[in-house]
């Protein structure tokens, strides 16, 4: 089906906001486009949290400002009414005199919901919303699903063997490798897009991973990892200071190095619901989780997902830890990187 000329500019809003990807955070990605008779004149995206939305940035961006009193301006999201960091977009649009105004989505939440869209309609302008609200709503369905669901928005990850194991059966040594150089790029990627990122204690031990972004462009994620017993020596690479560490525990045992902090956990329930309450307690809006087989398996027996990337390796192990299984239920489709396939699972994205 033909795209529509405001359906044309909202997906150069949509491509515009990903560019706030790493830096954004905790605010949601939004992106911007001015038009002038058939032709752009201004762009902007919001670069990164407590600085200048992408309205504010796509207006400073217009050469002559005089042309703005006859254009439209499309923004993936609602533009905010409200003071915060910076002042309201909303004013700014009408105090420019943009007489239409072309909006994705609507702000998700009861608060500020038809807010900024009221006090334009209510200034005069013309205001058209729901322009691909879909992709506008999975564009921020992070910043969503943190607010909604009070917990990060969790992303799974491994990696497994043709023969589905994705380690060796051991008690010591040297890692099985699955990924390559070019895969374990994305890894570090995908770490980059996150908030945190969670191992259990036996990966911790085993493999004593630094989990940060060095083979990738961006900040590391906050590191977690799961130590009920309390059993990790503290020279791993975790609590090596160059980033902060959450340590997710049921004991005490003696203070943690620089940058590490200790989180009592309940010893008669779940881990899980508690540690994701910490994670939103301290605003991490996003979670990939890394491993090892069994607490990978306890999000998805939970619930506790929305995302799970599954890497297939052509090495074969003939026996190991196997791999989770993921439910019959769950939307999948597979994608291809680097000539190596990978498995995407999804959840329904729902939230209201």
């Amino acid at each position: 089906m033909k795209q529509t000329e405001d359906e044309k500019y909202m997906r150069r809003c949509i491509q515009l906001a990903r560019n706030g990807l790493y830096q954004a955070a905790p605010n949601p990605m939004v992106g911007a486009v001015i038009v002038h008779q058939g032709r752009i004149i201004g762009e902007g995206y919001h670069i990164r949290c407590g600085e200048a939305h992408a309205e504010v940035n796509a207006i400073r961006s217009v050469k002559q400002p005089e042309l703005l009193k006859e254009s439209t301006i499309y923004v993936s999201l609602e533009p905010c009414s409200h003071y915060g960091k910076t002042p309201p977009c909303a004013d700014l649009i009408v105090e420019k005199g943009i007489p239409r105004i072309v909006v994705g989505c609507q702000d998700p939440f009861a608060k500020v919901a038809g807010r900024g869209i009221r006090k334009l309609r209510d200034a005069g302008r013309e205001v058209t919303v729901g322009i691909l609200e879909e992709e506008c709503r999975l564009l921020i369905r992070r910043f969503i699903t943190f607010h909604a669901c009070k917990r990060p928005y969790i992303t799974l990850k491994w990696a497994e063997s043709a023969d589905h194991f994705i380690d060796l059966t051991r008690t010591g040594g040297t890692p099985v490798r699955l990924s390559n150089e070019l895969t374990s790029m994305l890894v570090h990627k995908l770490r980059a897009e996150h908030s945190a990122i969670l191992v259990g204690s036996r990966t911790a031990l085993l493999d004593n991973p630094r989990l940060d972004v060095r083979h990738w462009y961006g900040p590391s994620p906050v590191r977690a990892v799961l130590d009920r017993a309390g059993t990790l020596p503290h020279d791993l690479y975790l609590f090596d200071g160059t980033h902060p560490t959450l340590l997710f525990s049921n004991r005490a045992a003696g203070p943690l190095p620089a940058k590490g902090e200790r989180i009592a956990l309940p010893s008669d329930r779940s881990p899980l619901p508690p540690l994701l309450e910490a994670l939103y307690e301290r605003g991490l809006q996003s979670l990939l989780v890394e491993g090892g087989s069994r607490l990978l398996q306890a999000f998805i027996d939970a619930g506790l997902w929305d995302e799970a990337i599954v890497e297939e390796s052509p090495v074969r192990l003939g026996d190991g830890v196997s791999a989770p299984l993921m439910p019959a239920h769950a939307s999948c489709r597979t994608e291809l990187h680097f000539g190596r396939p990978y498995r995407r699972y999804t959840t329904p994205f729902r939230v209201q």
